[in-house]
């Protein structure tokens, strides 16, 4: 299954959002999810340290999809993926960071390839609420 990362200034916020989109796959299979939220010192930041160990604890060789909240998050993360310190076939996927959580979890959870499970995430841009 590819494996999902969520990255958050807080780690209570990167924590909850892995906690609702586990739950939301019906508890059927164990989808390789892990939070990175908070900085190096447990408060409000990014840290690369916790970024890159929680993307190698969900790396199953089929890709990772690394869905981040605000601005330096997502710099963050790029970072890492210039200087090739992340798994290969890990992507910063451009998605909103909960609707697009739980839709790249579920994705995962049926089987599917991580260009998939991107596309998923991506949709939920789209989804409406009125």
């Amino acid at each position: 299954m590819v494996g999902v990362v969520l990255v958050s200034h807080s780690a209570a916020a990167a924590n909850a959002v892995a906690e609702l989109a586990k739950a939301l796959t019906g508890g059927g299979v164990d989808v390789p999810v892990a939070p990175a939220g908070g900085g190096p010192d447990g408060g409000l930041g990014t840290s690369s340290d916790l970024i890159a160990a929680a993307a190698r604890s969900v790396d199953r060789g089929v890709g990772v999809a690394i869905l981040a909240d605000l601005g330096s998050a997502v710099l963050t993360v790029k970072a890492l993926l210039a200087d090739d310190e992340l798994p290969a076939g890990t992507r910063l996927v451009d998605a909103p960071f909960l609707e697009g959580a739980v839709a790249a979890v579920v994705t995962s959870s049926t089987g599917a390839a991580i260009d998939a499970v991107e596309a998923a995430a991506g949709e939920a841009y789209t989804y409406r609420k009125l």
